[in-house]
């Protein structure tokens, strides 16, 4: 063969040397196949998660608002502060309403002193009354029964007897007089009720009074933290306009809008880890408690809620979170890169290669997670798949090359 070559012109002898290297190139092809990435299917543990952008947020707000119109004197806390229940938040000018306060009082003292007065002054004297008036009636009837036996024998004229008789009547309406002072002046009297009663409206008033300078006070009704703000000193509050907004203490939640798609994977009580995007190096625990019972058409999703046992101190309201939902695990799963799956009227299937040649392989998949899909029937371990976006088809020698 070397003397044929040296004997031939160098242009035939080119040719010779091309087609020798296109028939080796044919023999590569026929003996080894196309060349070709391969992913293999891996025993190993799977976790499926669901992952989502969400919000922290308080089950409820409290809207701290005047009940009174009134000038602010001063605001003892800003946004962010903790604050216990009944700490004070903001006084008003309490000046009109102290002044109130002062006159309720000294009715309610002057109410008391009567009723008082009527038990150690008016009852005591009704009754002394009420004996006199007794002493002169007896007295009364005595000289007019003496009168009349007198007049009855001619020793006094009938004149006599009609003044005796004018002195019995007259004695008999004063202690009829002095019976009615004494019992309305006994504790169940009309002067003792009219005096209780005095007394129970002065209370009342100084109660109102008191109430309307306690709103000249303005303290928080819950242990929590001052979410907004929006009265400075000097600032006349009106009834009913919000002045502060508190977070009360309590449970932390975590909101977020999950895919439809994912709705399926969800179930109360799954556990999530946490992070707030400005934290991302600090996670903690979560634990899904709410998942809405109906899709948000427009945007289509649904919502769920996560409780937070012990939330770190650095989270906020309405911070941004990720959250990482674990909706399953398998501790020995048989998996392969999901982006080797492929999809034919709804039945999944992949291009493996077996005996050096790619086959059309239905299978069955179970959990989704990391980039990775359970298989669950078709496979085995070890066996290699084309990546989805691989243009052999099916029947082709293929020389295998483990994907990096």
């Amino acid at each position: 063969m070397t003397g044929i070559l040296a004997r031939l012109p160098r242009p035939r002898r080119f040719a010779l040397l091309l087609g020798g290297s296109a028939l080796a190139a044919v023999a590569y092809f026929s003996l080894g196949g196309e060349r070709a990435e391969v992913a293999r299917v891996e025993r190993g543990e799977l976790r499926q998660a669901v992952v989502a952008s969400g919000r922290v947020r308080t089950p409820q707000r409290v809207e701290v608002a005047s009940q009174i119109t009134g000038r602010v004197t001063g605001v003892a806390v800003r946004e962010g502060d903790a604050v216990i229940a009944g700490q004070i938040l903001l006084q008003f000018d309490a000046a009109e309403w102290q002044a109130s306060v002062a006159q309720a009082r000294a009715n309610l003292a002057q109410a008391e002193s009567r009723l008082q007065q009527i038990g150690e002054a008016s009852l005591p004297l009704a009754e002394q009354s009420l004996r006199q008036a007794e002493a002169n009636a007896r007295q009364a009837e005595r000289q007019y029964q003496r009168v009349g036996e007198l007049v009855a024998k001619g020793f006094y004229s009938p004149a006599q007897l009609d003044d005796a008789q004018r002195a019995r009547d007259v004695a008999a309406s004063q202690l009829q007089a002095a019976q009615i002072q004494a019992a309305n002046n006994r504790p169940q009297g009309s002067e003792v009720r009219v005096a209780r009663s005095n007394v129970e409206q002065a209370r009342a008033a100084l109660a109102v009074a008191e109430a309307r300078l306690a709103y000249a006070t303005l303290r928080a009704p819950v242990a929590g933290r001052v979410l907004t703000r929006s009265v400075e000193p000097g600032d006349t509050a009106q009834p009913g306009k919000a002045l502060l907004t508190l977070a009360p203490n309590g449970d932390t939640e975590l909101t977020a809008q999950i895919d439809e798609k994912n709705f399926g994977l969800l179930a109360i009580g799954q556990n999530a880890h946490v992070s707030a995007d400005a934290y991302p190096g600090e996670h903690f625990p979560a634990t899904l408690s709410y998942i809405a019972p109906s899709i948000d058409a427009l945007r289509g999703s649904v919502e769920i809620r996560l409780a937070v046992a012990q939330p770190p101190a650095t989270l906020r309201h309405e911070m941004t979170v990720s959250i990482d939902i674990e909706t399953a695990r398998r501790p020995d799963a048989l998996s392969l890169p999901c982006d080797s799956v492929r999809e034919a009227g709804g039945q999944p299937w992949v291009m493996a290669v077996r005996d050096g040649r790619t086959v059309r392989q239905p299978v069955k998949l179970g959990l989704r997670g990391a980039g990775r899909c359970e298989v669950i029937e078709g496979l085995s371990e070890g066996e290699a798949v084309l990546p989805a976006s691989a243009t052999l088809g099916e029947g082709r020698r293929v020389a295998v090359v483990n994907r990096k």
